[in-house]
């Protein structure tokens, strides 16, 4: 039998060892996890770490061995801990980091839930919470990124702890900025005695524009106190790792007779960019949106994050051509470069088209939308790059809101620098959920990013390189917004199977939406059955009329040449033949079939097996539909049916 004493004795050892256990739990975690091992070879060297462990509540951020592996800076131990100890579900805003100065670290969350600290994600479902032998509550996450404090030059005079962004400015000649300055900038600041929005307490987003920027001797004189404001979010930290991909947020710049908003972006290599957004302008500042790469980011402060930009927000003080010249000039522009690379190959003429218009917007496609594997065939050919360059022309300065006013009641038809040719612009959605498209030479391409203001004009930066096909005459039905009624009817009738063959070559004259409407007010109930999958012999006996099949596509220009020469063109239609006149009037296509003029609404779609040319009214005539007991049919369907009937009564007789 045991004894009180003994008893006691043993429940006390049993306490020490759970306890020494439970400390043990987090030293062999991050000496013997293989993912962590580099971290704890951090803390044993540093004796703050250790008593930090050893006796306190804490919270500490540990990188993982292949963040370690990334990361080509000093370590600051101590600037992953922090004395208290918080939870997933507990982290506030910002904790103060063990470093000294006690510089904080900023708590963010994304939409998906992710949450950051600084710019490091913490990995779900990997921290662990515990006591020490001291009885102190610990917690430990794991994050993807080592935490990278404010550095410091080596030869640094003074002793600088946890700065604000003023300060920051101030110093900036002593802290490690990989050579980038911010002199002017930050004379412009003073002389505009905005010191108090960068030592505004609390956590704010700064952009700073380095010296580099200001190479146009005038450019500093126009950052006043306004565009110093439009420069700064407040109340909002935002760290590039946990930005929302144009994600427009509010800057100090936004009142009653001037609003900027500021978003980040980042392009697939990597860059990450920031664009400001003057919603509603003043005489000074001019509507639109200029595009800055950030060239340092995260960069914490005592009141925030500061990020280094090669050129400032909200200025508009360069023309079309000197926007894509900066490219070749100073590095800039980095998210155009292949598009002005191109234009430069081809001999440069493009560029000075452009530099000789007074208004003009360019739709310019991204770098990546030059990696497209049939655009590499092409680049050698000058003539056609010539006239595939020409098609991102447009001698006006179109902004999102001219092309909403152009689509208010219609898909907008918009000529580009060589007349001949016309740009179809289309806009889904509303507000900041609109999704607007551009179509060109058979290309459906999306504006990325808009209204990207010049002095004399607009780029909108494209995600496809238009008039390079790259997909089939069914894929471009089915994608096009125009033509989803004939897209339709050839579905349910089984007329589409053929369109992804790319053995042949089709010229298909396409009724767009608002042709097959017209033929609804002509002949309202035979236009019902049309798109009705029981008349689907019928609905395929009329597009088998708009589809010529042969060994090469018949361009407007070609169709217009062969009708001068012999009057009419006969074209191979699947049953039987296509006979129509093409003439040119005033730039535009008109199609003659059987005495009727048919407008051409969008020539030469190109296509990867064909081409399209888009009509605004079918093939189609009233004797082609006949009503017999109570629905329409064609002549074709007709003749079928007394050929029935014959052979029926053929057949009795002998019988």
């Amino acid at each position: 039998m045991t004894s009180p004493g003994c008893r006691g004795l043993t429940a006390a050892l049993l306490l020490l060892c759970a306890t020494t256990a439970a400390f043990a739990e987090l030293s062999d975690k991050l000496r013997d996890d293989s993912e962590l091992s580099q971290f704890y070879s951090q803390v044993e060297q540093n004796p703050i770490a250790n008593a930090t462990l050893t006796l306190r509540s804490c919270t500490i951020f540990v990188p993982t061995n292949e963040a370690f592996q990334r990361y080509k800076g000093n370590i600051h131990v101590l600037y992953h801990i922090s004395t208290s100890a918080f939870s997933k579900e507990q982290l506030p805003k910002s904790v103060s980091s063990d470093m000294g100065g006690n510089p904080p670290l900023y708590i963010t969350k994304n939409r998906n839930g992710d949450i950051y600290v600084n710019n490091a994600r913490i990995i779900p479902s990997l921290s662990v919470e515990m006591t020490n032998r001291e009885g102190k509550r610990q917690v430990m996450h794991i994050i993807d990124e080592v935490l990278q404090p404010l550095s410091v030059q080596k030869n640094a005079q003074d002793n600088i702890n946890n700065p604000d962004a003023m300060q920051f400015l101030q110093m900036a000649e002593q802290l490690d900025l990989n050579d980038f300055h911010l002199r002017t900038y930050r004379s412009q600041v003073t002389l505009a005695k905005k010191e108090s929005v960068y030592q505004s307490p609390g956590a704010h987003t700064f952009l700073i524009p380095i010296d580099e920027s200001f190479k146009l001797s005038a450019r500093s004189g126009l950052v006043d106190a306004k565009v110093i404001d439009g420069h700064v979010i407040p109340n909002t930290v935002i760290f590039t790792a946990a930005s929302q991909h144009d994600d427009p947020k509010t800057s100090a710049a936004f009142e009653d007779l001037l609003k900027v908003t500021v978003s980040f972006f980042k392009q697939k290599d990597g860059k990450m960019y920031v664009k400001s957004n003057t919603i509603v302008g003043d005489a000074k500042h001019h509507e639109g949106v200029v595009l800055a790469e950030i060239v340092k980011a995260n960069i914490p402060v005592q009141n925030g994050v500061v990020h280094l930009i090669h050129r400032p927000l909200m200025i508009i003080d360069t023309t079309v051509t000197d926007f894509l010249k900066s490219f070749k000039e100073n590095g800039e522009n980095g998210a155009l470069r292949k598009f002005y690379e191109v234009i430069m190959d081809n001999g440069g003429e493009v560029l000075d088209d452009i530099t000789n218009l007074s208004e003009v917007t360019i739709l310019a496609p991204s770098n990546d939308a030059w990696n497209a594997s049939l655009i590499e065939n092409l680049l050698r050919n000058r003539k056609k790059m010539r006239e595939i360059l020409n098609m991102h022309i447009i001698r006006d300065r179109l902004n999102v809101d001219k092309i909403r006013q152009k689509n208010a009641n219609m898909i907008a038809q918009v000529p580009t620098v060589n007349n001949s040719t016309f740009l179809y612009f289309n806009v889904k959605g509303e507000g900041a959920d609109a999704v607007i498209t551009v179509e060109g030479g058979g290309v459906n391409a999306t504006i990325v990013q808009a209204d990207v203001a010049q002095t004399n004009g607009y780029v909108h930066i494209i995600d496809r390189v238009l008039g390079v096909p790259h997909t089939t005459v069914l894929g471009k039905l089915e994608t096009d917004p125009m033509m989803s009624d004939t897209y339709k009817m050839g579905q349910f009738s089984h007329f589409n199977d053929q369109l992804n063959n790319t053995q042949r070559r089709f010229t298909y004259f396409v009724p767009r939406d608002k042709g097959w409407q017209k033929t609804e007010l002509d002949y309202p109930s035979a236009h019902k059955k049309l798109f009705m999958p029981d008349f689907s012999y019928h609905s395929k006996s009329i597009l088998e009329r708009h589809l010529a099949i042969a060994d090469h596509v018949f361009t407007m220009k070609d169709l217009v040449q062969y009708s001068q020469q012999a009057g009419n063109v006969v074209l191979p239609t699947f049953r039987d033949s296509l006979q129509i006149r093409v003439e040119e009037e005033a730039g535009r296509y008109v199609i003659i079939w059987n005495y009727k003029k048919i407008n051409v609404y969008r020539p030469d779609v190109e296509c990867t097996n064909g081409i399209i040319h888009v009509i605004d009214y079918p093939l189609l005539e009233e004797r082609d539909v006949v009503v017999s007991g109570g629905s329409y049919l064609t002549e074709s369907s007709i003749c079928i049916l007394l050929a029935n009937l014959i052979m029926i009564t053929v057949a009795k007789i002998l019988n």
